[in-house]
């Protein structure tokens, strides 16, 4: 008999086998059946669909949706070796992509040390000295993703705090947002930074005493590649397995697809996993190099262009983040030290100057690259706007979809260029509940008008598509809704609700919209005949709970390609 998978409170019969309708006139079996299901299939019903408004049943033949309809319209396509689901009257959505991850980082760090949840300096350093303690000798210590803004007393780590507990063990330790890092003493001798030298490298600073000149521990932006070259390589084995790690757990939060910024031992691990077959994930992957220009002959020879994952085109990067203080702002931080070097952040090393960043980004377009830029500070935005247009006129080409990671902080006069321009906003709203503690010190009120402007872009013909960064945040895609329905900061205050959106909103921004970001919307995306059957079947409905339960929001059941990847019941 076929597989029942109960998921509700009440089991389902399957009716007697398929026979030949008008439903299914072939009388062809469904591999794949759901049915008592509530499915938000991300479109509307159209006059001639025949469909209700909500359908409560789909059959899968293969790794394809082959109809949606109700239980009775349904049933023609069971027979005796379906595996029926019954979905026990729960919510139904498309499969949920997040829209800018590193999958591997986030691999390794589900094994590594985590600082994110950490309340004091006195827990930060019990937190290393356990981790050292427990590490093989000569083995660094890695991991962090710290942030001290939700701390009864906040204050920078400094590498005083760390070298008691380590000693000669040297230690990485990466902020929340992945744009600067404390080091330990040893991890800095290794890397022969002292009070004498060596200058800051472009885009970077190395934090110093200002009466001393030594270093305080904290590296910012390229400075962190000063110890980071120093850190052992993974072997091909273990990116491999942090890739299966961290597969494992983004199916259990209903992520059956990706966006990922990737680096070339990364694809490495991702052609392997669709050669082995283990791939649970769908990726779309943007090489993470600087150079553009000597690596654009060199992707087709990568070999990833499949529906399970593809090599689409370059990130690049043209400043640092809020939290670090290196976001490139038009005007100085409102908080900047009289000290600072760099009271408006920084350009990164391939930003600046921004017309050789314009040459680079039209010879990618050229040769039909579609490209991914971190951007943040309100002036680097603009900057990559600018350019973006530049590359347009320069091509001639009108859909590139090229995409502005990021985008938290924006001139308002800039937000109508997206929609103009084709420019998609790929953001991430927890990273919201994250500034929200600290913006309006270091930006004022005046700037935040476009800051996290969701409701401005999407109001503006934006296509606006949601992801996590993960492993910066949690890859929970409900948190991320959480933040963009409710705007509330990670220490519980309200922050520019203004700038919202509805809860069918951002779950659009997490389903239907990132299809389209990548030219791949007529295969993904939403609930519809013809298309790749990923589907997440919902623990609590997030179109009708209360609001303020949308972070509870659980998976029951993940399915990619009409294989369930994951079952929380097992």
């Amino acid at each position: 008999m076929g597989t029942l998978l109960a998921v509700g409170a009440s089991a389902y019969s399957p009716p007697a086998p398929a026979t030949e309708t008008e439903e299914n006139p072939e009388g062809r079996h469904a591999d794949l059946v759901i049915v008592n299901a509530r499915i938000w299939t991300g479109v509307g019903p159209t006059a001639d669909s025949g469909a209700p408004a909500e359908p409560t049943a789909l059959a899968v033949v293969g790794d394809k949706l082959v109809a949606v309809g109700d239980d009775a319209a349904i049933r023609a396509w069971i027979k005796e070796r379906t595996q029926v689901i019954d979905a026990g009257g729960r919510r139904v959505i498309p499969g949920i992509t997040d829209s800018h991850t590193h999958i591997v980082s986030g691999g390794f760090q589900l094994a590594r040390l985590n600082l994110r949840d950490v309340g004091s300096r006195r827990e930060f350093v019990q937190a290393v000295a356990a981790e050292a303690k427990a590490n093989k000798k000569g083995q660094w210590v890695l991991g962090g993703r710290w942030s001290v803004e939700s701390w009864d007393k906040p204050e920078t780590p400094n590498k005083s705090w760390l070298d008691p507990v380590t000693r000669d063990i040297p230690v990485l330790l990466r902020r929340m947002d992945g744009h600067s890092a404390l080091a330990n003493s040893a991890a800095l001798r290794l890397a022969g930074i002292d009070a004498s030298g060596p200058p800051d490298p472009k885009g970077g600073e190395i934090q110093r005493d200002p009466n001393t000149g030594e270093p305080t521990g904290i590296l910012k932006e390229s400075a962190m590649e000063l110890v980071g070259r120093l850190i052992p390589d993974p072997t091909p084995d273990e990116n491999y397995e942090a890739l299966r790690r961290a597969m494992k757990h983004a199916n259990s939060l209903g992520v059956t697809s990706i966006h990922n910024m990737s680096s070339r031992a990364e694809l490495e691990a991702f052609r392997r996993a669709e050669r082995e077959g283990t791939l649970t994930v769908r990726i779309t992957a943007y090489l993470s190099v600087s150079d553009w220009a000597s690596n654009i002959d060199k992707i087709p020879g990568y070999g990833l262009d499949s529906d399970m994952v593809r090599l689409a085109g370059f990130k690049g990067f043209m400043d640092g983040s809020l939290g670090s203080r290196t976001a490139y702002m038009r005007k100085p931080y409102n908080d900047a030290a009289p000290e600072t070097p760099y009271p408006r952040g920084q350009l990164t090393a391939m930003a600046d100057p921004p017309e050789s960043f314009q040459q680079n980004a039209a010879l990618a377009d050229s040769r039909g690259l579609q490209l991914a830029v971190h951007a943040i500070g309100d002036e680097a935005n603009h900057l990559l706007l600018d350019a973006y247009e530049y590359a347009g006129k320069r091509s001639g080409r009108r859909d590139a979809r090229h995409r502005l990671e990021h985008a938290q902080h924006l001139h308002v006069t800039d937000i109508p260029r997206f929609a103009k321009l084709g420019v998609v906003a790929s953001m991430q709203p927890f990273h919201k509940a994250d500034d929200g503690r600290y913006a309006e010190d270091r930006l004022g009120k005046k700037r935040l008008e476009g800051s996290y402007a969701f409701r401005q872009l999407v109001d503006a013909g934006a296509l606006v598509i949601f992801g996590s960064d993960w492993p910066v945040v949690t890859l929970n895609p409900f948190a991320g809704i959480d933040s963009a329905v409710n705007a509330k900061t990670l220490a519980g205050q309200m922050w520019l609700p203004s700038h919202s959106l509805t809860v069918d909103e951002a779950l659009r921004a997490y389903t239907v919209s990132p299809p389209k970001a990548i030219n791949r919307d007529e295969r993904l995306g939403t609930i519809e005949v013809g298309k790749y059957a990923d589907i997440v079947i919902l623990s609590e409905d997030p179109l009708t709970i209360p609001k303020e339960r949308l972070a509870e929001v659980r998976v029951a059941q993940t399915i990619v390609g009409g294989k369930v990847v994951f079952d929380r019941s097992e």
